[in-house]
């Protein structure tokens, strides 16, 4: 079974992001981990559907 390439991982303070495949914390840091963003990581983890849904949620925080 291969590595997921994104992952969401609780910090202190709520979720972020992991790249396995860069090695580097993505986005931004998340209190509440939302559900449609865990949905996408847990299926196919897609960039392009993960920065849709990163900046929607960005926008939300606002």
């Amino acid at each position: 079974m291969a590595k997921r390439r994104y992952v969401a991982r609780g910090v202190p303070g709520g979720y972020r992001i992991w790249d396995n495949r860069g090695r580097r914390w993505w986005g931004d840091l998340y209190e509440l981990c939302p559900d449609g963003l865990l949905t996408e990581l847990n299926s196919g983890a897609d960039p392009a559907k993960l920065t849709v849904l990163l900046k929607r949620y960005r926008a939300l925080k606002r």
